[in-house]
């Protein structure tokens, strides 16, 4: 895989690196243009950035987690990076969960931005039962092909608090009118409040921008100057909100 790193800081190398992923037919450098590096050195964060031309080519062939791994995850720890985060796109995003699924406790957080879940039908099906809090999860093994019902269990981890302490945190955001909205909300009703951003609007660029700046805005990240908070360190809480008030709550 072809990187690109954007240093937050020309004088020295952070101890944090971002991993952007795009959407499928997407490019790395339109994180640059679209403002997601600028956005993070408004910020002073003491984060840098890798661009990785993660091409869809990796999803057909089902290679995305092997690759990503070896070409990027491991040397990137090699050099030093005490704490690196995926941030995923569409495809991208879905790319970043189940390269966790696959290589646990590999990275230290996701930021899942519009990310594709899998079939719309499945989705339906945990609808159904009344959400991932009540969905039963398909006993035995499961063929390879159908890695988006390996996933949805893996979420229901995050549903118990003992579990999720060992699972990397995991920062959602998605248009209202996205095309994967249904799924995004079983997801969503599932994570911890202060994880959860959503805004108007559907699946492109405008809403990517507006979802990455509110979500940076509580990643536990290091600033430039400041001393480092550690990697696990929690954001400042959200205000509690009831299920009513939150945008993606699943209907009883």
């Amino acid at each position: 895989m072809i990187t690109h790193l954007k240093s937050a800081n020309d004088d020295e190398r952070s101890d944090t690196l971002l991993v952007f992923l795009p959407g499928a037919y997407l490019k790395p450098d339109e994180f640059e243009r679209e403002g997601f590096i600028s956005a993070v050195r408004e910020r002073h964060l003491a984060a840098d950035s890798l661009l990785v031309d993660a091409d869809v080519s990796y999803y057909y062939d089902q290679t995305l987690s092997e690759r990503l791994h070896a070409d990027v995850i491991e040397p990137q720890r090699a050099k030093g990076y005490k704490s690196i985060w995926l941030v995923g796109i569409s495809i991208g995003g879905f790319g970043a969960l189940i390269h966790e699924l696959s290589r646990p406790g590999s990275v230290d957080g996701i930021v899942a931005l519009a990310p594709y879940l899998g079939r719309r039908v499945l989705g339906a099906e945990i609808l159904k039962a009344g959400g991932l809090r009540t969905w039963q999860a398909p006993a035995g093994p499961l063929p390879d092909e159908e890695v988006d019902r390996k996933l949805w269990p893996w979420f229901q981890q995050y549903l118990e608090p003992q579990k999720s302490q060992s699972l990397p945190q995991l920062y959602l955001g998605f248009g209202l009118s996205d095309r994967f909205a249904s799924n995004h909300k079983l997801l969503a009703d599932a994570l911890p409040e202060g994880r959860v951003f959503t805004t108007e609007g559907g699946h492109d660029w405008p809403q990517w921008r507006q979802l990455w700046r509110n979500v940076l805005d509580v990643l536990p990240l290091p600033s430039l100057g400041r001393s480092r908070p550690t990697a696990t360190r929690a954001p400042a809480a959200a205000p509690r909100m009831t299920p009513s008030a939150k945008p993606w709550a699943i209907a009883a």
